[in-house]
């Protein structure tokens, strides 16, 4: 059961940051029609820095939940908050590089979330959180 739910919050930043930078990207086909769709609010800046601001929430979520139970390594930290910065300034060299930006970001976030998962999946002799803890204090004082 340990093993099920550990991940859940990492798949869900995964495929959150994945619809993000799949709506962006496509955004700009869509935009004519939109409006008869009554879906315009989609192409406003406030919904994307929304949707950019969840995803990054529950990916500090994630990644502080396998930080604290399984592995206290701090560098998915870095992947998360440079891809999260990185696509919060997705405009910074133009529209026109604005889809190869924003892949760069997702992809730091992905990444991000790929490592947790593995970093967690490396505690696969833990059958509770607290063999967990007691695994690494043995690793630590060796």
């Amino acid at each position: 059961m340990l093993g099920l739910g550990r991940n859940v919050l990492d798949k869900a930043g995964i495929a959150l940051t994945s619809l993000c930078a799949v709506h962006c990207i496509v955004l700009p086909v869509l935009l004519p029609v939109l409006p008869l769709l009554g879906a315009s609010f989609l192409a406003d800046e406030s919904f994307e820095r929304a949707v950019l601001l969840l995803t990054m929430v529950l990916g500090f979520i994630a990644l502080f939940s396998g930080f604290h139970r399984y592995h206290r390594k701090l560098y998915p930290f870095y992947s998360l908050f440079l891809g999260g910065f990185i696509y919060w300034h997705k405009d910074i060299f133009g529209h026109h590089w604005e889809p190869a930006v924003l892949t760069i970001g997702a992809a730091f976030v992905v990444l991000a979330h790929v490592m947790n998962m593995r970093l967690c999946q490396r505690c696969s002799g833990c059958k509770t959180e607290v063999d967990c803890k007691d695994n690494e204090a043995v690793t630590q004082q060796s």
